[in-house]
């Protein structure tokens, strides 16, 4: 199968070569904003005209949002807005250019309703100080060196990494890699190089495909599953919050830049942020090492895994809550799983985000109406079942992958629910042929699929 997948190095680069990638990330910035300014520009004369009662046939002419024409429109003004731009690849100023169409298109398709999510803003301008140095080079010479210690990208010449590259290297030998692109950018004051490749990647099987594991997220434990197994949560920004508290008094007693006056930041305030940043990149950096090493284990030895579909964006709005949950990951996991089950050829059941799976007893199949979150241990009214919440709930995930018939494609005839419990009691439904417990297997669809959502009903 073809993926297209990302390789990361960190590079350790020289003053000189430093100074040429910022000049890179000023040109995508400098066209950027110039870009911007332009359409700003446009709209607001427009929005005046029609206040003037013009015609809409007599108003400005309006200025495509479009990548090749706004490329076309910075081409006929480079000359006199950058006087400098040969010194830079032509690909700086297309990383800004292309980053502003896409940022029009999704304000626009948000504000015409064909953007799904958050509502997305208006773009706004760039700062020197406050933006992310990056660049993205889409054509020209971009290749790993013999040595596997350097690589070489279009007008910054031959950059050292701090890393050996030896597993795009290998690929790229083999003739099973294409690199697509590659975006250099400072994260966490480290500079960082990701090559965006179409590898060919082997059919794989997991070690149990007929496994059925159930997932159940939270902030006590990070994993609980089905099978029994409770993955802790390394809780990495609240081991850092001392750090974290120290270092950020420290910076709030330097002199930092002010935008109503004009202050520039004193080197102090420079070296304070610096170490603050590092010190949240090294918890993000913590947080994806963990999520990568569960998600792939996960991936590999299961055949089916289950998760629910959680509501993170309205988690996140209970202020006791909030930090911890951005902590621990439940959305980057959720993407992880998405890919990774695809390439080890298994599948993503995501459940239902109304099926009562906490609510639900594992055992007999009995829906609670009220379940507090400071009842952390299920008990059954019906059979006397006694185990802890959230493996009851993922036991309860891993039996609802066993509602599909054999094909893949059938309705989830299980119990479960399409909105909140209704209140008034226990709610008696009937396990379904072939629902399996924890710790057993159903009847696993062909695998090699895509993320399937399942609608549980409730009888």
């Amino acid at each position: 199968m073809k993926a297209v997948q990302a390789y990361r190095f960190a590079l350790d680069l020289t003053p000189v070569q430093e100074r040429a990638v910022l000049a890179h990330a000023g040109a995508a910035r400098v066209a950027y904003n110039w870009a911007l300014a332009r359409v700003k520009a446009v709209m607001d004369q427009r929005a005046a005209e029609r206040t003037y009662g013009v015609s809409e046939e007599l108003l400005t002419a309006s200025l495509s949002w479009s990548l090749p024409a706004l490329r076309r429109s910075w081409n006929a003004a480079k000359d006199g807005v950058a006087p400098w731009w040969r010194e830079c690849s032509k690909e700086a100023f297309n990383t800004g250019l292309d980053a502003l169409a896409r940022a029009l298109k999704n304000w626009s398709d948000c504000r015409s309703g064909k953007r799904a999510g958050r509502a997305m803003g208006f773009p706004r301008f760039r700062s020197r100080r406050r933006s992310v140095p990056s660049v993205r080079f889409t054509t020209g010479t971009m290749r790993v060196e013999a040595d596997r210690k350097h690589v070489v990208l279009p007008r910054l010449g031959r950059l050292k990494l701090h890393e050996s590259a030896r597993k795009l290297a290998r690929r790229l030998d083999n003739g099973t890699a294409r690199i697509m692109s590659a975006t250099v950018r400072r994260d966490g004051g480290r500079w960082q190089v990701a090559f965006c490749v179409e590898v060919d990647r082997a059919d794989r099987t997991p070690g149990c495909p007929g496994s059925v594991v159930g997932v159940d997220v939270g902030v006590t434990h990070l994993a609980v599953l089905s099978t029994g197994e409770l993955v802790d949560n390394p809780r990495h920004l609240a081991a850092a919050q001392t750090r974290l508290r120290r270092l950020g008094r420290a910076l709030s007693r330097k002199t930092g830049p002010d935008r109503r006056t004009g202050q520039r930041p004193s080197q102090r305030w420079a070296r304070a942020s610096a170490r603050l940043g590092r010190a949240h990149a090294r918890v993000s950096n913590l947080r994806r090492d963990g999520l990568h090493k569960l998600t792939t284990r996960l991936a590999r030895t299961h055949g089916t895994v289950v998760v629910e579909d959680l509501n993170v964006a309205g988690m996140l709005r209970n202020p006791r809550l909030a930090r911890h949950i951005t902590d621990a990951g439940f959305g980057e996991l959720r993407r992880q799983l998405a890919y990774k089950t695809a390439w080890n050829g298994g599948r993503l059941i995501v459940a239902d985000r109304w099926y009562p799976s906490s609510k639900t007893c594992s055992g007999c199949g009995a829906v609670k109406a009220k379940l507090p979150l400071s009842e952390r241990t299920y008990t059954c009214t019906t059979c006397g079942i006694i185990l802890d919440r959230d493996l009851n709930a993922a036991r309860n995930l891993a039996a609802l992958a066993t509602g599909m018939d054999t094909a893949g494609s059938g309705p989830v005839t299980g119990r479960g629910a399409d909105r909140k419990t209704r209140p008034g009691g226990l709610v008696a439904t009937k396990r379904q042929p072939g629902t399996a417990n924890a710790g057993q297997t159903g009847t696993v669809p062909p695998q090699g699929r895509t993320t399937d959502h399942m609608l549980a009903r409730a009888h």
